[in-house]
């Protein structure tokens, strides 16, 4: 078979990458598996002499029912030096971050293409709920078919590179009709399994992950202070990295009324707490934007965006501001803005782009020194 019709699929042993590579072979392509190792968690053994995690061991078995080729890449150490320490500084830094909005083109996506090259195919396939489309010279990614399970929020940051190699054959199949597939095709037991965690490399509170992988946090950082908006101090708290943006529960703080927390300043330790109002904002600041299109995310006269995963897409302006940020502009008020996550940028269903939540620091100066190009923009000036 020519290498035009080889696909390389990076297989987890679950449902929906065994459910891609059946479709593929169906389609007519010569299909290879590849799985990574990448985080080791003892619950993913089911034996104590086991010598690889169950995924890879249940990818194997697939492959092998299927006739393809299937290999191994061995990926731990630098998945922890990329991934999981970018995890560790976000929060460190006071942010809530995304690892697998960083993990799918500095890491996965990028690996996926090496290993094509190395065995000889044109194409990588995963099992994202997601589609793509061709337009002027680009591809854009679509929302899947599915709003439940719709991942185009975490795959913003992939380049023309990566997606013009990719395929995704699952983004107009529902969750539940992908199960049915799979069953209809002898998966029967594979298609009533469970879904995979969020983020894959934590199987408990991130704070509990936070101590093990960085077990000086509490010397580097220790307790401070909970403030009010007044910088007025209520109580002590844990050390800011145990806390984000929006949260209510846990804070061990009893003030009569239920409190959430605002903003997070590592230089002083503190952490702000507010009422639910407090959480409220009409702007937000997005720093290192990656679009295909700057110019038409800019101009497009039906933006939305989406702060964190799951959120409803929110009816927005944007202007770029000189320093390359984004100002963002909601059509209506939004919440619990949270420096680290992604802001994703959508036109109806398509995404045109997306960027991390900056620090808001002085958004209420800036919004007022740029409120006029916003004016200017809609024909008001």
């Amino acid at each position: 078979m020519t290498k035009d019709k080889r696909v390389l699929v990076g297989m987890s042993g679950g449902i929906d990458s065994s459910a891609t590579c059946i479709m593929l072979q169906e389609q007519g392509y010569e299909v290879v598996g590849v799985t990574m190792r990448t985080w080791d968690i003892p619950s993913h053994f089911s034996s104590p002499d086991q010598e690889q995690p169950n995924e890879i061991i249940e990818a194997q078995h697939v492959a092998a029912r299927l006739g393809i080729e299937h290999h191994v890449a061995d990926v731990r150490e630098e998945f922890r030096k990329v991934i999981v320490q970018y995890f560790i500084d976000e929060y460190m830094k006071g942010r809530t971050p995304n690892p697998c909005v960083l993990c799918n083109p500095l890491f996965k996506e990028r690996i996926l293409c090496e290993w094509a090259d190395r065995t000889g195919c044109q194409w990588i396939a995963t099992g994202h709920y997601c589609r793509l489309e061709d337009r002027n010279g680009l591809r854009y990614i679509i929302t899947g078919d599915d709003p439940v399970k719709d991942q185009s929020y975490f795959l913003w940051k992939l380049p023309q590179s990566i997606l013009k190699r990719m395929l995704v054959p699952l983004g107009g199949m529902t969750k539940e009709e992908v199960r049915n597939y799979l069953a209809g095709k002898g998966f029967e037991a594979k298609a009533r399994g469970g879904e995979s965690m969020e983020i894959c490399f934590i199987d408990r509170d991130y704070r509990e992950f936070l101590r093990e992988h960085c077990p000086d946090i509490d010397e580097k950082i220790g307790p401070g202070w909970f403030v009010d908006s007044k910088g007025m101090k209520l109580g002590q708290h844990q050390g800011f990295a145990y806390y984000t943006i929006g949260q209510r529960r846990g804070l061990g703080i009893a003030l009569g009324e239920p409190a959430y927390v605002l903003k997070i300043n590592p230089e002083k330790n503190t952490v702000m707490l507010g009422n639910v109002e407090q959480l409220k904002t009409e702007y937000m600041l997005v720093e290192s934007p990656e679009t295909p299109d700057l110019d038409e995310l800019l101009a497009c006269p039906d933006l939305s965006v989406r702060i964190r995963y799951r959120s409803r897409p929110i009816p927005c302006q944007v202007i770029l501001l000189d320093n390359g940020c984004l100002l963002v502009k909601f059509n209506t008020e939004a919440s619990a803005i949270t420096p680290g996550q992604s802001a994703v940028f959508y036109d109806a269903n398509r995404v045109l782009g997306g960027g991390f939540i900056a620090s808001q620091q002085g958004i209420r100066k800036i919004s007022a020194e740029n409120s006029y190009k916003f004016d200017k923009k809609n024909g008001q000036i």
